[in-house]
């Protein structure tokens, strides 16, 4: 063999483990997993069925329940999680602060637990007989039941999903922060801006790429949310926690319907493109 054909094959050698790893665990699974969307699998192989499985998904209730349980978790979640983040980088980003390593790192040590480990935590947490009635009665007011109200169970979810991640969102957001020229303000307080108007004239205008991230991110996150529910409330009361990773993980893991998860994941993904494409038109910089 030539030295210059060795020069050719040799880079190809080195890279060829990856993409075979890539074609056997990434390209062939999606291959797979569309094919399965169209058909039903039973006793290893699988019969193509057409659009049966995203028809029976379109007439389930139960499907479009999980949907719109996902939605108004992440419609409470969501806001919240990024107006806590907006205010917590800014603190982090004031002078007055003194010990900003250990504050931004204590704000952030969340995001760096397990998403199981802290589900069992939050649950325990808001058992019946756990440290959230117990300080409800020490405040002297009516423990309550927090797995048989639907309200209360969407709140746990909402409270467990905002302590997670609203760290991770206040370091993207306190990055942005410290990007903005600091003459802006100093500018805008000799023209008689107070601090009110200097936020909304100045900090979130420049920071809208960042908080247009956090929003695409943080919705797409919620869409997909999955541990939370499944182990803190286990989709009860009445399904009302029932999101829909949830849903697929039952249809499929549980009820063996492997086709009609597979049909419900890609159902999913157009929902996500969807909704990455509202939020990235909505937020766009007008002319």
């Amino acid at each position: 063999m030539s030295y210059r054909l060795k020069m050719k094959i040799a880079p190809w050698c080195f890279i060829a483990p990856f993409f075979i790893v890539f074609l056997i665990f990434a390209v062939y699974p999606v291959i797979y997993s569309v094919i399965l969307s169209f058909g039903t699998y039973k006793g290893g192989q699988v019969s193509l069925s057409g659009l049966r499985n995203y028809s029976f998904l379109l007439s389930d209730k139960s499907f479009f329940q999980a949907i719109l349980n996902t939605f108004k978790i992440g419609l409470i979640q969501v806001p919240v999680m990024i107006f806590l983040a907006i205010f917590l980088a800014c603190l982090m980003n004031s002078r007055l602060i003194k010990g900003k390593g250990f504050f931004r790192m204590a704000i952030f040590i969340p995001v760096l637990i397990d998403a199981v480990s802290y589900s069992v935590i939050f649950s325990l947490l808001f058992n019946d007989k756990g440290f959230i009635n117990s300080m409800i009665a020490r405040m002297g007011l009516i423990p309550q039941s927090w797995y048989t109200n639907a309200g209360l169970a969407t709140m746990m979810i909402v409270i467990a999903q905002t302590w997670k991640w609203t760290g991770y969102n206040m370091i993207i957001i306190l990055s942005g922060l410290q990007n903005i020229p600091g003459e802006l303000y100093e500018a805008a307080a000799i023209d008689g801006a107070g601090r009110i108007q200097q936020f909304f004239r100045i900090t979130i205008p420049l920071l809208r790429n960042m908080i247009l991230m956090v929003l695409v991110t943080s919705v797409n996150g919620a869409v997909q949310m999955f541990t939370e529910p499944n182990i803190i409330t286990h989709g009860g009361p009445t399904g009302s926690t029932t999101t829909v990773m949830f849903y697929l993980y039952n249809m499929g893991f549980k009820n063996f319907n492997f086709g009609i998860a597979c049909a419900g994941s890609y159902v999913v993904v157009a929902i996500v493109v969807l909704l990455t494409i509202v939020q990235l038109q909505a937020g766009k910089e007008k002319d």
